[in-house]
């Protein structure tokens, strides 16, 4: 991706990122003693290490106590879950962070389940998603909730705001609709079987894009003036040899079109993160309300 990091069209992540966790920091300073969180990590998996040094940099910054667990490939599923039902019931463990992907035998989604909604500081437990329908996002999946908040960071007003949702997974498509839905956009959600995305996107004042597609929005799906936040995570080798990192949409193109375009890397990753430790904060707040901690 060529583009100039000072771009005002580039909707960046890190202003984002760092609003949410001084709102974290200020929360952790007033609380006092906080329980801490874990990220359990099953296998030592090269790629995960880096999700995991970004959470451990971001939980130093805003003073939250991080437990970083690595446990073995062959662990059983009962004896994940047991492990986590006894994290579930110990007062000083504030969120627990299952890191993936996990070893072929493990069913994350059961774990995901088996961690207590209140300690789901990723929104990944299906009550957590369903919560969203009922317009309880407090703790929503952590990736829906830092495109959401990029949308708001352009200062438009989200009421009757026309939004493309292009992918409609349970952990990032489906959570943003409704998300965005809660705040009064009308929201049309594209997927693999939707005849032609473009009619749709050309439209939207919004547009998201979350399918692992490369380059996959192009210059001619896009309203001029609209935001584009690519979720897209994609390697993609050049001529040369050299591996890229690029996103679900052509941003070169893209950003002469749009208003805001978030770039990849460098726009949704960092707020995720930061959205962690949002939820973690709410997270603490819903614990005291329910009387597990003073």
């Amino acid at each position: 991706m060529n583009v100039a990091l000072h771009d005002p069209r580039l909707l960046l992540g890190k202003p984002v990122r760092e609003r949410i966790l001084s709102e974290v920091s200020a929360y952790v300073n007033r609380a006092g003693r906080i329980g801490r969180l874990v990220s359990i990590s099953i296998g030592n998996v090269p790629e995960i290490m880096v999700y995991v040094r970004n959470q451990a940099r971001a939980a130093a910054a805003v003073g939250l106590p991080f437990d970083q667990q690595l446990w073995s490939p062959d662990i059983t599923q009962d004896a994940c879950k047991a492990l986590i039902h006894e994290m579930n019931d110990d007062p000083d463990v504030l969120g627990i962070i299952l890191q993936r992907p996990v070893p072929g035998h493990i069913n994350v989604r059961s774990l995901q389940s088996a961690i207590h909604p209140l300690k789901d500081v990723e929104g990944m437990n299906p009550a957590s998603i369903g919560n969203i329908v009922y317009n309880d996002v407090a703790m929503a999946p952590c990736t829906a909730a830092a495109a959401v908040e990029l949308i708001r960071s352009t200062g438009l007003a989200m009421q009757g705001l026309e939004v493309v949702m292009v992918g409609h997974s349970e952990i990032v498509g489906k959570p943003a609709a409704n998300m965005l839905m809660a705040e009064g956009a009308t929201v049309t959600v594209c997927h693999h079987m939707t005849r032609s995305v473009a009619m749709h996107s050309r439209r939207a004042d919004v547009v998201i894009v979350a399918v692992g597609k490369p380059h996959l929005i192009g210059a001619d799906m896009v309203k001029p003036g609209a935001v584009v936040v690519d979720i897209g995570i994609n390697q993609v080798t050049a001529a040369d040899g050299k591996i890229d990192i690029v996103g679900d949409v052509d941003t070169d193109a893209v950003r002469e079109v749009a208003g805001w375009i978030t770039p990849v890397p460098g726009g949704v990753g960092p707020v995720t993160v930061a959205i962690l430790f949002r939820n973690a904060m709410r997270a603490h707040e819903r614990q005291q309300a329910a009387g597990w901690i003073g």
